[in-house]
């Protein structure tokens, strides 16, 4: 996945996920419906500011406290395409690559970044330009680069599954 003059919503360090989207709205898992109120807490209307494709920055520990699956999901809705961090919680980590929403770890590009900063990245390479100065994330392994490629862990799974039922009955699932 690549994406290249992106712009950066910058936030700090510890960003939770009751902070990414507040526990009132985990009644739905509706896309659309989280985007609404992603970051309502500290930056109302943040959907209605994200530009297709813009890029989450942040400090360390994003995504730190409950394992919902939820706070992925809204950011994804509002339009990123991507979370570049100092650090990630785990559970947020892969929730995140869960449903293809990369998350770059590269403490120097979020250390560059700057407001009306441009970004450009490229999960393959591990390269992140913040404008126009290049610098390598950490890369990310081939399973995860393949989950992300195929659109999510749920699509690399009925792709794996159609193509073994596909080999052992010569039909597809």
């Amino acid at each position: 996945m690549r994406r290249s003059n992106v712009g950066a919503h910058i936030f700090g360090d510890q960003i939770n996920t009751d902070v990414i989207v507040a526990g009132r709205h985990l009644g739905s898992t509706d896309p659309s419906y989280l985007a609404k109120y992603c970051f309502e807490t500290i930056r109302p209307n943040f959907a209605d500011s994200v530009t297709e494709g813009d890029v989450v920055v942040a400090g360390e520990n994003f995504g730190c406290g409950s394992s919902r699956e939820h706070a992925a999901i809204a950011i994804k809705a509002t339009g990123i395409s991507c979370v570049l961090c100092r650090s990630a919680a785990m559970i947020f980590f892969r929730s995140a690559i869960n449903i293809a929403l990369p998350v770059l770890i590269c403490p120097e590009a979020v250390a560059a970044t700057k407001s009306g900063s441009r970004l450009d990245f490229d999960c393959i390479s591990g390269q992140v330009a913040v404008d126009g100065r290049v610098f390598d994330a950490e890369p990310l392994s081939a399973n995860l680069l393949d989950i992300l490629d195929h659109g999510g862990l749920l699509a690399k799974l009925r792709a794996r599954l159609n193509s073994t039922v596909g080999n052992q009955t010569g039909v597809m699932a």
